[in-house]
């Protein structure tokens, strides 16, 4: 026959297995009472933990009680003897139930019991503080020590206050993890908002639904285009679409750093390497482990180093300037140039392989001269941007609009953005004239003959029926549809396409469409 500390070692061991359910704390618990029971003939056990709307003690977990016995099992922290355990923090013995009258039976389990029955409960502690208590019943037994019972179910209580920590810890971190995802669901609807809300053109369109299919892949992007189009932005938010969104994302501007420094930066450098290296440093590729580096104008990387940025790509390896150790890193490349990268390798002036190596997924980045029909609603988001920013908001004239909307950008929206500020800033009165247009931009070319030949078709009125027209198209001509996605009320849309005569032309339209809901 097995000594009764030969059987409390087992009951330890066996306890210790449950880990393994731990993340199921109810389970868990029921396993360790079950074991308990079987093992020490207790007849039944509770867990009691703190009910965090109610304030109140409940039992969690049980062994032996009825479903109906287990809810009635609700204690005040200052009610009988589970109560009295909590708020003290302390052990407590009840030799026969029958004689102490802070034993309440709340459950009504012991009410029909002709047994003497004793009583043993133990807090469970948590870094100092109480956060349940662990109580069992038993057959009275003379040769039963409940000293000794008492000291086996702190030994538990303490194991159990671990699997609470540890399911704490979990929800806590998928807590975390939660807000880190709706905060980066916030981010991304901010640069989706910034980037597409003013790019209603088809062009922008097709660039969108190309970011979104490349995103979630490991494929290298290549980002064309002239400067100031937002291919930073858009590199930006395909790494935030990605699985390596939570890592880093490195920027490198390739043109902005000579040969040997871009170099060291690049791919980092070992002590000694040049003189003031006194010490090694990690580079961008390292920096970027398991996230994703843009390199921008990558067309004016010089020669020798892309031979090796080449290696990288074929290889995923590299070695820092002056070191002999190969390192390899988990990194996902977005270029970008505003060159023509295919004239430039006929050209001699950029490698060929790498070229190949880099152009796995081109996207084309229209300049505004492409999407005109974006510009006024790209002017209107950066106005109010600006009235956020300086508490006034401008108006422009319709021949000022007209001009803009005509006019070259050389600069693409980086340099509308910077209009808009300037004018913000320097305008005295609220309507923006063309004659309040900066003189270096009237001086610069807009489409030769367009500005007089289409003054009228690009007139003010002329715009805001298009906008409508497109928004109702994209719409499947559903006026409300439209209307919300232009911030109107389907009044306020109505009046418009009465304005513009546009009744029967949209009527016609929804009926050959025939959009399905």
């Amino acid at each position: 026959m097995e000594s009764l500390t030969q059987v409390k070692l087992n009951v330890l061991h066996e306890i210790s297995k449950v880990i393994e359910k731990a993340l199921d704390l109810d389970k868990a618990l029921e396993a360790i009472l079950k074991i308990l029971a079987d093992s020490l003939s207790m007849k039944r056990g509770a867990f009691s933990f703190i009910e965090e709307d109610s304030g109140l003690l409940v039992i969690s977990a049980s062994h032996g009680l009825t479903s109906q016995e287990k809810n009635r099992g609700v204690y005040r922290m200052d009610e009988g003897v589970t109560g009295r355990i909590f708020s003290t923090g302390k052990p407590f013995i009840v030799p026969d139930i029958a004689k102490e009258p802070l034993f309440l039976d709340k459950t009504g389990s012991r009410s029909m019991e002709k047994e003497r029955i004793s009583f043993a409960g133990v807090p469970v502690t948590l870094q100092g503080t109480t956060v349940g208590v662990l109580t069992v019943d038993r057959l009275f037994d003379q040769d039963i020590s409940l000293e000794e019972d008492i000291q086996l179910l702190s030994i538990v209580a303490a194991m159990v206050a671990q699997f609470v920590s540890l399911n704490r810890q979990v929800k806590d971190r998928e807590e975390n993890l939660r807000r880190e995802n709706q905060n980066l669901k916030t981010r991304l609807s901010s640069s989706f908002q910034r980037f597409f809300i003013v790019g209603k053109s088809s062009s922008m369109l097709q660039v969108r639904q190309m970011m979104e299919k490349v995103a979630p892949t490991r494929a290298t992007v290549l980002l064309l285009g002239e400067s100031g189009t937002g291919k930073t932005l858009i590199a930006g938010i395909i790494h935030e679409l990605s699985e390596r969104g939570k890592f880093p994302f490195i920027k490198v501007n390739c043109a902005s750093l000579p040969e040997n420094l871009l170099e060291s930066e690049l791919f980092g450098y070992e002590k000694g390497a040049f003189t003031g290296a006194e010490r090694s440093k990690p580079g961008r590729f390292e920096e970027a482990h398991r996230g994703t580096i843009f390199l921008d104008e990558i067309g004016e990387m010089p020669a020798g180093l892309q031979a090796k940025l080449l290696r990288f790509l074929q290889e995923r390896e590299f070695e820092r300037l002056g070191g002999v150790k190969t390192h390899r890193v988990d990194v996902r490349v977005i270029a970008a140039t505003n060159k023509e990268l295919d004239k430039e390798v006929q050209e001699g002036r950029f490698r060929e392989d790498l070229y190949y190596r880099l152009n796995v997924f081109p996207i084309w980045v229209p300049s505004l001269r492409e999407r005109r029909e974006d510009i006024p609603s790209l002017i209107n988001h950066f106005l109010d941007k600006m009235a956020r920013e300086y508490g006034r908001r401008l108006v422009l004239s319709n021949s000022s609009l007209d001009y803009l909307v005509e006019y070259e950008w050389p600069g693409n929206i980086r340099e509308m953005e910077n209009l808009m500020e300037k004018l913000s800033i320097m305008s005295e009165g609220q309507i923006v004239a063309l004659k309040d247009l900066p003189s270096d931009m009237q001086q610069e070319k807009v489409c030769p003959g367009k500005v007089q030949e289409q003054a009228r078709d690009h007139s003010l009125l002329d715009m805001e029926k298009k906008e409508i027209l497109s928004a109702l198209q994209r719409n499947s001509w559903i006026q409300s549809r439209a209307a919300r996605e232009l911030g109107l009320t389907q009044r306020q849309m109505g009046y418009r396409i009465k304005k513009f005569n546009l009744e029967e032309y949209v009527s016609r339209k929804k009926n050959i469409e025939k959009p399905l809901d």
